[in-house]
């Protein structure tokens, strides 16, 4: 039988005119080796890093830029690609192709439960259905929620002392901070408030639970991500502190989710434009089309895990390059006080002027080019399918893809490309953005 697929998937891939793609080096016995080097990588904190020096040594090798390669990972054959052809087809051309697989529903739903992120098909479909009108821009542009985390943060950073300066700080914690407080509002009606909680001269009357959130969702997501780096056998990796991180987890959502279900949920109503206007949680809100707890729980666990992160992440990959650029910092300040006003005389802050102002849009997206969110990612193919480039020995032919092939692609290292973006790929340069059209070009 094994035999006779092997012969139907060369017939298949030579009618097709695919050819395979490079095999990366020295992998080991059943790949071990390869998952050790990951695995190492990923304990230094050079994990990106490891996805540009695996790609750069398989062009040095073979001569050309290699973009698209395979290697094997504990017995299974994985391809990986940085090829933004064959990201279009996985993401939008081919998309019915792929799914993301058992292993990554296995080790996410752990954490996340069964929310949109960790679904595929149908239920996909009907998280995308329930989710979708609840980001119109009504929805997510309050920035009055956001203003009252911003002056908490600001207040955590300190007085400016008689030098003109603050004391030394960690704005990355600051940011994750920041990003939570807001998400959790925003979610479940009520801030975690971890900002004010952080605070010496806190008073705040958060329970234990709440104080206890941040520390084991941050320690889940660690867990989970180690998990990821076994691929299928993501399972082997399940140690008792990550039980307990999820455990809090749970019952911290829950809790929320159990007081929406009775009605009894904090949606205090705050004066807008001269209107009552009932402020708007996303909890409540899912409530009125779904009263399933655990159904509650995943949706609310995967948008906090798309958006918290995310967005501290960018904040900070954003004043790191600040800093070490002066002239665009200089430009993107007077350009600010330009459109919003000093600080003595602020004008209006809106979610139109602020999508509105080019030089800050450009400044955010060649942070999110070089400093990539979400720097890798994956997909299983469905059934018998093709990437359109990487293989042969030119890298230009098709690859023949068999049902349930893994796919791991990477953005970090797509978006590093000398040949895509020119020899200043790895500067960082915003005006890059002037009158490039977003999307696949």
């Amino acid at each position: 039988m094994a035999k006779f697929t092997l012969t139907t998937s060369i017939a298949k891939a030579e009618a097709l005119g695919c050819q395979d793609a490079p095999m990366y080096p020295d992998c080991g016995i059943l790949g071990i080796k390869h998952v050790r080097y990951i695995m190492d990588a990923d304990k230094k904190k050079l994990f990106p890093d490891m996805l540009i020096d695996r790609q750069q040594l398989m062009s040095k090798i073979h001569g050309r830029e290699v973009s698209t390669f395979k290697n094997e990972t504990i017995g299974q054959i994985i391809y990986f690609t940085s090829d933004p052809d064959n990201n279009k087809a996985m993401l939008a051309t081919q998309f019915a192709d792929y799914d993301l697989g058992p292993a990554r529903r296995g080790n996410m739903i752990r954490t996340l439960g069964d929310g949109i992120f960790v679904q595929d098909n149908k239920g996909w479909e009907h998280s995308r259905a329930m989710l979708r009108p609840q980001f119109a821009r009504e929805q997510i542009s309050d920035l009055d929620l956001e203003e009252n985390h911003v002056q908490n943060m600001m207040k955590a950073i300190g007085p400016v002392e008689a030098d003109g300066w603050t004391s030394e700080i960690d704005i990355q914690t600051l940011f994750f901070r920041l990003t939570l407080d807001s998400a959790t509002e925003f979610l479940f009606g009520e801030s975690v408030d971890s900002q004010i909680l952080e605070m010496p001269t806190s008073n705040s009357q958060k329970t234990g639970l709440e104080k206890a959130f941040a520390h084991n969702f941050d320690s889940a997501q660690a867990h989970m991500a180690r998990s990821f780096r076994l691929g299928d056998m993501y399972w082997l990796h399940n140690p008792r502190e990550y039980k307990e991180n999820n455990k809090v987890v749970h019952e911290f959502v829950d809790y929320y989710v159990n007081l929406a279900l009775r009605g009894n949920l904090n949606t205090d109503k705050k004066m807008e434009e001269g209107q009552k206007k009932h402020k708007y949680v996303l909890l409540e809100a899912l409530g009125q089309q779904t009263k399933d707890p655990l159904e509650l729980r995943g949706q609310l666990l995967n948008i906090l895990l798309a958006g918290r992160d995310t967005t501290s992440s960018l904040l900070s990959w954003f004043f790191h390059q600040l800093l070490r650029n002066p002239e665009v910092f200089e430009k993107l300040r007077s350009t600010v006080i330009d459109t919003f006003g000093a600080y003595e005389d602020p004008q209006d802050i809106t979610f139109a002027n602020l999508k509105s102002c080019q030089y800050l849009q450009y400044c955010l997206n060649e942070t999110l080019r070089i400093w990539t969110v979400v720097p890798g990612n994956g997909r299983r193919t469905n059934k018998a399918t093709t990437l359109p480039r990487g293989g042969g020995l030119d890298g230009k032919s098709p690859i023949y893809l068999p049902p349930q092939t893994d796919v791991n692609f990477s953005s970090h290292v797509m978006h590093r490309r000398k040949d895509l973006w020119g020899p200043d790929a790895e500067e960082f340069r915003p005006e890059r953005f002037a009158g490039r059209k977003s999307g696949w070009e």
